[in-house]
């Protein structure tokens, strides 16, 4: 217990200069995807969205916006019955190649977020709160990506992304966050495991993070 609370100390340092640097580096494509959005759709070119932190306490992330502004407010998109005349087609491109996820760097600067850590879930996703709730992942900082995020994404269906969090909360360490980094990279350059609209296995719905991005 007490070396996680040390290395906690330690991946919050790690969380802020590397996001110090992400948004240096990153400054300009933000820019030029802001401009894409803007010139593409009415609406922002980012959207704020109540989501579960650490301890189940609310913060609003933050999201470049992928989808039309008329879009169904608050639900995930998995619920859509068709969730490809929402999208928009800048927003295709960044929700493929998960750069719509790059604004939470300001949610990991104010404390928020983590770079890796569960997946935070939207404030009425009961079932997978829930869930998360029987293996503590509910008790630490949320993420960017997670281990659930380099083992299926999408595709996996609540029972079993809420025990991948929980592994990652168990096992938290720094080998493993350098691990589930460096695969995310390869993940993202895959398109792996990104699922649109409505999917059922085993008459089970399976679960988006990539929640709509109506306007806010």
């Amino acid at each position: 217990m007490k070396k996680k609370k040390v290395y906690f100390f330690i991946k919050r340092i790690i969380d802020v200069v590397l996001s110090l640097i992400a948004i240096i580096i990153l400054f300009i494509p933000g820019v030029i995807i802001s401009a894409c959005i803007k010139i593409e759709s009415r609406g922002p070119v980012f959207f704020r969205q109540k989501r579960v932190g650490k301890n189940k306490k609310y913060f609003m992330i933050y999201k470049f916006r992928t989808m039309r502004a008329d879009t169904p407010k608050d639900m995930p998109t998995h619920m859509l019955n068709n969730p490809d005349m929402y999208i928009t087609k800048v927003g295709r491109i960044l929700r493929k190649t998960s750069l719509d996820e790059l604004p939470q760097i300001i949610n990991i600067i104010k404390g928020n977020m983590s770079i890796i850590g569960p997946r935070p879930a939207l404030w009425n996703q009961d079932d997978l709160i829930a869930e998360r709730d029987k293996y503590g992942a509910n008790d630490i900082k949320p993420g960017l990506t997670g281990l659930a995020q380099i083992s299926g994404r999408d595709e996996l269906e609540i029972p079993v992304k809420a025990k991948i969090d929980g592994e990652y909360t168990k096992n938290i360490s720094f080998l493993l966050d350098v691990k589930i980094f460096f695969k995310t990279i390869i993940k993202v350059f895959e398109s792996d495991g990104v699922v649109e609209g409505k999917v059922e296995e085993k008459g089970e719905k399976k679960i988006e993070e990539d929640t709509n991005n109506g306007e806010k």
